[in-house]
């Protein structure tokens, strides 16, 4: 590995984003004797790594933040090189993880675009495209729906499209078919920077990918026809240089997508209650059973579907409880450091006394 270079057009890591913003977020690293890289792949306690000189595999530090893919990230030389700092990221994907002991897991970092997947080969489930969206919404990135597999739609794509736009106000939707080529020029030309796809699977995700990135580099698999849903043929989060400028992040299917503290993400999907609650007589209000909610009026006018009005409300509950946990486990590891401290200084205190 060479030494760090200054940003410039010619920078080995310009095409996976590297700018003049990183390289002052570097400067103390590069003063330290520290390598540049983009973690492109986490296994377990080893991170794949692309550098000034090419890709490597690198250890990680327990003592530095957990790393994952798209993560700027200084190296440390030597025959195997380590992980020494992640830098700051700029937007990050999380959500929560699964299992009773839920906490934030980090899906992508330093993403700039969301490219949701939804197949047409089946019924979409506007839930989970709207917990998808939320998402999104969090990170600081921008969304785009790619409705997928158009050549295999079972409803009209034209209606499949109006619909799904009345979930994603403000968001772009386009149709797709990687089988015939529909709607890949228009798609191409709206992905910019880092690119992550989030979608269920069978989706459609990897074939979408190998199209984006002009070569079979993705594994793809069979949907079922019973569901339509497909087995997890990514396993892992991967990044990889797009011919059109920018990088890719490809992603397992998402089974189960848990919010953790998304209650911005959740107030741009749902812009329209959003609104209508400005005109609610409380401030606070709920959207229950308060007088002159303007919320409640949409749902009994049918100009707000009662599904959205239900939907939001259990995705603020949802948001909210993981919030509620985090506070819970922050004030639960703050205890257990006084406590530490504490059994330290009476230790301490009891090796001063005089001995009678």
């Amino acid at each position: 590995m060479t030494s760090p270079q200054a940003p410039s057009h010619s920078h080995p890591l310009t095409s996976y984003g590297w700018n003049a913003d990183l390289a002052a977020a570097f400067a103390d690293h590069q003063a330290a004797g520290h390598h540049p890289a983009r973690i492109v792949r986490v296994d377990r306690g080893h991170a794949t790594a692309v550098t000034t000189t090419g890709t490597v595999r690198a250890t990680t530090d327990q003592r530095t933040a957990p790393p994952c893919t798209g993560d700027w990230a200084a190296l440390r030389p030597g025959p195997t090189p380590e992980l020494a700092a992640v830098l700051p990221r700029r937007t990050a994907i999380t959500r929560a993880s699964a299992g009773a002991r839920s906490h934030a897991q980090a899906l992508a970092a330093n993403v700039d675009t969301v490219a949701i997947a939804v197949s047409l080969a089946g019924r979409a489930a506007p839930g989970l495209v709207e917990r998808l969206l939320a998402l999104a919404w969090e990170s600081g990135a921008r969304p785009v729906i790619v409705l997928t597999k158009a050549d295999l739609a079972t409803t009209d794509p034209a209606d499949a499209l109006a619909e799904t736009a009345e979930l994603a106000p403000g968001v772009d939707v386009l149709l797709t078919s990687t089988a015939t080529g529909e709607g890949l020029d228009t798609l191409t030309a709206v992905l910019t920077g880092t690119v992550v796809l989030l979608g269920a699977s069978g989706a459609g995700k990897s074939s979408l990918g190998n199209a984006l990135l002009g070569a079979d580099l993705l594994a793809t698999g069979h949907v079922r026809e019973q569901d339509g849903r497909g087995r997890h043929t990514t396993v892992h989060r991967e990044l990889l240089p797009l011919p059109t400028g920018g990088v890719l992040i490809d992603t397992p299917g998402l089974r189960a997508v848990g919010l953790q503290d998304t209650g911005d993400g959740i107030e741009q999907v749902f812009a329209e209650i959003t609104q209508l609650a400005r005109h609610c007589r409380f401030a606070d209000c709920a959207h229950q059973t308060e007088p002159d909610c303007a919320v409640l009026a949409a749902v009994e006018d049918g100009a707000l579907p009662e599904r959205r009005l239900v939907s939001y409300r259990k995705l603020l509950r949802e948001s909210a409880w993981a919030a509620s946990r985090d506070d819970a486990r922050l004030r639960s590891r703050r205890t257990a450091e006084r406590k530490a401290i504490t059994r330290h200084l009476r230790a301490t205190y009891e090796h001063r006394k005089p001995q009678i």
